[in-house]
């Protein structure tokens, strides 16, 4: 028997543990064999990983492509290049766009984009707001991922529903079977905050952090935990940046909820002194926290358990958008958002090194709970025999520092992990068992890249 590929010589590594001296074997895109070396099949390409690490492919839920309408920021093909380079293999696109993806046919349309640029497989959350809780069904029929709202401002100013609308939509959603997840900032206290500060001429960029308190996301998510316990709902909570918000997620899951939640790598590795250090363009909402706050998010978090998924909020913008060239200017003239899709297996590795979590516990978080929780496991995220071939080959021992953020593959490059040192990087990634990156450069086609089916 031969095979289309064959992966040799590495450490494969699942949330199940590790098997050395291993590799993987595909056909038709699917895995058909996952084992020792020397019994895998014969295969038209076989690639050596060279000692290193294979693990299912990463998943990131929760990127902005920025496609349609603000493709100058960044579009499917950039996204899913930087993807590609980050040993990304899936990611999913946030619906703050224009048009926003808030009815069957923007939706469409977004799939329809990424479908023709695409270099890795991709999917779509649909916003909900005040004017189409009707629709509800019909993006579940049209294929949506999940849902979002946005529960305070943020890029876009996507405006939330009111609290009834919001249980009326868990309400629809229930009945989907899928998942609501949040941007949760209470709103009404971060336009007090931010509305006292600039009259009062604070504008440095720690004071765009202090103008959104740990108590906007804490009590944000600790209401939409009560309102799913009423109903019944699945929800998320994107970009979990505190250690309070962390214990608020924790009480929801003692209490029955399904509440699931995700952090990001920046949230995990810098504190609000970035502020102080790299100005503006370390600027994001929520906003970067103190080291206490950070310490509690790593003990409840990650240490208890309170966080499922890592994911980026991967949010380019352009640096004159981030004021890069005044970066300690008045912060309220800059945009919240940055890169990171390149930057997360990096980050996440160094963390593996320190000791603070194992290989198997950050594959467990970054690929297969992640397909989990927005229902495409064990598709996505298994390394399974039988399901799509996506795996990603990283140099755990590698040590190399972001010297100049430029050589990323997104259109806008932004980052305040330029000039930060990691210890570890992706060497290859395979995509449904094509190779899209390896030596240093995405190898995969435009358009490659496709809509990941959901029930």
């Amino acid at each position: 028997m031969t095979v289309d590929l064959v992966v040799r010589n590495c450490t494969v590594v699942t949330p199940a543990g590790r098997t050395p001296d291993a590799g993987v074997a595909v056909e038709n895109g699917t895995i058909v064999a996952v084992g020792r070396s020397d019994r895998l099949p014969e295969a038209e390409r076989v690639v050596d990983a060279d000692g290193n690490v294979l693990v299912p492919g990463i998943v990131d839920c929760h990127i902005h492509n920025r496609e349609p309408g603000l493709e100058y920021k960044e579009d499917w093909e950039s996204a899913t290049r930087a993807a590609a380079a980050g040993g990304v293999t899936t990611v999913v696109g946030m619906p703050n766009t224009d048009p926003v993806i808030d009815r069957p046919e923007h939706l469409e349309l977004k799939y329809e984009r990424g479908e023709a640029s695409a270099h890795v497989d991709f999917q779509s959350y649909a916003v909900v707001t005040s004017e189409n809780l009707d629709l509800i069904p019909a993006l579940d029929e049209t294929g949506v991922l999940g849902y979002k709202v946005f529960l305070g401002s943020t890029v876009g100013d996507v405006p939330p529903p009111s609290d009834g609308e919001i249980l009326e939509a868990m309400e629809r959603i229930r009945e989907t079977g899928k998942r609501l997840g949040f941007h949760e900032e209470n709103g009404e206290i971060i336009d007090h905050y931010t509305e006292q500060f600039q009259a009062a001429g604070k504008n440095d960029p720690i004071h765009h952090s202090h103008s959104r308190p740990v108590i906007a996301e804490q009590e944000a998510v600790e209401r939409m935990i009560t309102f799913a316990d009423e109903t019944g709902a699945k929800i998320h909570m994107f970009h979990v940046s505190s250690g309070s918000a962390a214990e608020a997620v924790a009480g929801g899951k003692d209490r029955g909820v399904d509440v699931t939640a995700e952090t990001t790598p920046h949230y995990l590795w810098f504190t609000e002194d970035v502020m102080r250090e790299k100005g503006n363009v370390a600027r994001i909402q929520p906003p970067i926290r103190d080291a206490e706050e950070r310490a509690k998010l790593w003990e409840t978090g990650i240490e208890n358990g309170a966080i499922d998924c890592f994911a980026t909020d991967h949010a380019p913008h352009t640096p004159e958008e981030k004021k890069v060239d005044d970066p300690f200017g008045n912060t309220w003239d800059a945009i919240s958002g940055f890169v990171g899709l390149e930057t997360e297996v990096p980050v996440m590795l160094t963390f593996v090194d320190q000791g603070r979590f194992t290989l198997e516990e950050w594959v467990r978080r970054h690929s297969t709970r992640p397909a989990q929780v927005w229902g495409m496991y064990p598709q996505k995220g298994s390394l399974q025999v039988g399901t799509d071939a996506d795996f990603t080959i990283v140099d755990p021992g590698a040590e190399w520092t972001l010297e100049n953020a430029e050589e990323l593959h997104s259109k806008n490059c932004v980052t305040p992990f330029e000039g930060e040192t990691f210890t570890g990087k992706t060497v290859a990634t395979v995509v449904r068992g094509e190779v899209v990156y390896e030596d240093g450069a995405v190898v995969g086609e435009s358009g490659y890249g496709t809509r990941v089916d959901v029930e």
